[in-house]
């Protein structure tokens, strides 16, 4: 099962893109004892329409352009669930155990995503009650596959946190 981030907006070369390269290249290093071995990043281009309402659906339809069949799709969203790295190891265990094509994560853009793609998804991730900064959740987001399929694969890196 591929695990995949599609994110709008492009990580500028810098400490964040080196960070979450690093974390992403970890998640698929360790990842091929889980089962999960190709970790891909896609960068959604930003919308330039005039109104929000149309970024919105612009970027909405390039994302889910981009989700294979059969996929599991993963919004990032501060109104969803709060769950543990032993919870989200959890789940990618059983979508691979259901044989998903693909976990797809969604990170949208400023404007967020379009009612019918949100309502699409089959869970809805957060990263507590703040809001984040776009770039910081990427990372956060990649450093939390990274620590579930350490999970997964039995490594110390995951210490109970």
């Amino acid at each position: 099962m591929r695990v995949v981030i599609a994110a709008v907006g492009r990580l500028k070369k810098g400490p964040e893109r080196d960070l979450a390269e690093r974390y992403r290249k970890r998640a698929a290093d360790t990842g091929r004892n889980a089962g999960l071995p190709i970790f891909d990043v896609i960068e959604i281009r930003e919308s330039r329409a005039d109104s929000s309402e149309r970024r919105m659906i612009e970027e909405s339809i390039a994302i889910a352009n981009v989700i294979p069949e059969r996929a599991v799709t993963v919004v990032l969203d501060e109104r969803g669930e709060n769950i543990s790295s032993a919870s989200l190891a959890g789940h990618l265990q059983g979508w691979r155990a259901e044989n998903k094509t693909a976990a797809v994560f969604i990170i949208g853009g400023h404007e967020g995503l379009a009612a019918s793609l949100r309502e699409k998804t089959d869970l809805a991730l957060a990263f507590g009650a703040a809001t984040w900064p776009h770039q910081l959740v990427r990372i956060m987001l990649l450093e939390q596959l990274y620590r579930a399929v350490t999970i997964l694969s039995g490594h110390p890196y995951h210490r109970g946190s």
